[in-house]
């Protein structure tokens, strides 16, 4: 694996890289302060508009806006094209994993994953077997976050496969630079965003059940207190379906109905962005008050979809993530056209003792961890904090993976300084319904501090419009 670190617009002699040169040259005729009063612009725009999210565990509860860099992240055609053809065959295994495990079990019963990874992980729910599911898809939403570490290195970070959020970012993010700077598109053939919302309607009607004709879709938020609320009422609004809470349904003879002002209205898929937890008090957790009683009958019956399926957080969990490459081989015959990052997984004896001698220098993270919570970045932590994560570690190594300290890319980022390479991240949007689809780019996701190399928004990272040049 690479250890210097890539700078995507910059060769190692300076020269700037080809897909960089029009804006290159573009960016040294900008007066000063340009990009400095468009980046202003841009997060009075976000805060008009309410493209904030909330941080859990902050007392003040404000809502914050998400920072956004002004300078965009571009790659290739030909680059795009490797990438796509890698990330569909992910999704693709990923999908017939979840099949699978909730039939004949044949990856178990074939050795390659362990009966306990399945069976005893806490994201498994066994009351899903057997259920037949439209398109044989149970991740119709996936996000996977990629990182690059060399010119034609690319890593798959994590698989999200639960609730994957971020893409209204991905689409205001292109609003935006559009507004900011169009002559930048005028000379740039940049394919194209916008048409996602359409693409999730259509990966949704697809998933219908058999019966509904003229299906009716909705997105089901846990409410306006959520983090990611904005979200879950731009897709609906882009979409022109139902924002819908938990209390807006009810079920009847295993059937779902939303109250509308015209009386109950049959409801065929709900794109729920709830925890399987949360969704239905019969089944799950009984005290939740943001579910729908009988939810899970009425799925069980067919009579109504979830996207994504209850269950998917099984194939999502860190430790699973091991086997993604056995997977794709299993279940399509194929070599995985993108590799994981080289993982520890503390389980194992040997894993376990090699990781706590090194624990300086790994990433240490829960298995069913997310946002950037509950990890050790061994390169950056004091002596305490190793010592205190050593210890969390020796009392449940089974909860834990690490992986090397990657050498992320660098992306030219708006900074106080001025424009200087910041390590990037990148979370693709792929919709899997008859076939899979994939918006051209996804979400960048950058580390403003310098050095950093956390770049979830929860723990102060920003976003930048991903340009795929189609040209």
């Amino acid at each position: 694996m690479s250890k210097s670190i890539f700078n995507e617009m910059l060769q190692d002699n300076g020269d700037v890289r080809h897909i960089y040169a029009r804006y290159s040259a573009w960016l040294s005729k900008q007066p000063d302060g340009t990009l400095e009063r468009n980046s202003a612009e841009a997060e009075l725009l976000f805060r008009r508009l309410g493209i904030t999210f909330a941080v859990y565990g902050e007392t003040s509860g404000a809502e914050r806006v998400i920072p956004f860099d002004v300078v965009p992240r571009i790659f290739g055609a030909q680059e795009w094209k490797r990438l796509e053809a890698g990330l569909k065959q992910r999704v693709r295994a990923l999908n017939a994993f979840l099949h699978d495990i909730y039939h004949d079990q044949a990856i178990i019963k074939a050795g390659i994953i362990p009966a306990r990874q399945v069976l005893g992980n806490a994201m498994y729910r066994p009351e899903m077997q057997g259920i037949d599911l439209p398109n044989q898809v149970y991740a119709s939403i996936a996000g996977i976050d990629l990182v690059r570490v060399a010119e034609n290195e690319f890593y798959v970070l994590e698989d999200n496969l639960r609730t994957p959020s971020g893409v209204s970012y991905m689409l205001e993010n292109r609003k935006t630079m559009m507004r900011l700077f169009p002559e930048l598109f005028a000379t740039h053939a940049i394919a194209p965003v916008d048409h996602y919302p359409q693409m999730l309607l259509d990966t949704l009607r697809e998933s219908a059940p058999a019966h509904a004709d003229d299906p009716v879709i909705v997105v089901m938020t846990p409410g306006a207190y959520n983090s990611a609320y904005f979200e879950h009422a731009f897709l609906a609004s882009q979409m022109g379906v139902e924002l819908v809470e938990g209390q807006d349904m009810f079920v009847q003879h295993n059937r779902v109905y939303m109250h509308t002002t015209e009386g109950p209205q049959e409801v065929h898929v709900i794109y729920r962005r709830v925890d399987d937890d949360y969704i239905d008090p019969l089944a799950f957790n009984p005290d939740s008050t943001l579910g729908v009683p009988g939810l899970l009958e009425a799925y069980r019956a067919g009579n109504v979809v979830l996207a994504n399926a209850v269950g998917t957080g099984v194939a999502d969990d860190k430790s699973t993530y091991l086997f993604v490459p056995q997977m794709v081989e299993f279940y399509l015959g194929e070599k995985p056209l993108l590799s994981n990052v080289p993982t520890w997984c503390l389980s194992k004896p040997d894993d376990l003792k090699y990781v706590l001698e090194h624990l300086p220098e790994l990433v240490v993270k829960e298995v069913q961890g997310s946002g950037g919570y509950g990890m050790l970045v061994g390169p950056t932590s004091s002596k305490a904090e190793i010592e205190a994560y050593r210890a969390r570690i020796l009392s449940g190594p089974e909860n834990f993976i690490a992986q090397p300290t990657l050498a992320l890319s660098a992306c030219p980022t708006l900074v106080e300084e001025g424009v200087a390479p910041r390590h990037v991240d990148l979370r693709p949007y792929l919709l899997s319904g008859k076939e899979v689809r994939l918006a051209p780019g996804g979400l960048t996701r950058v580390a403003l501090a310098e050095g950093s190399l956390i770049v979830n928004s929860s723990q102060g990272g920003g976003t930048k419009d991903t340009w795929i040049l189609e040209e």
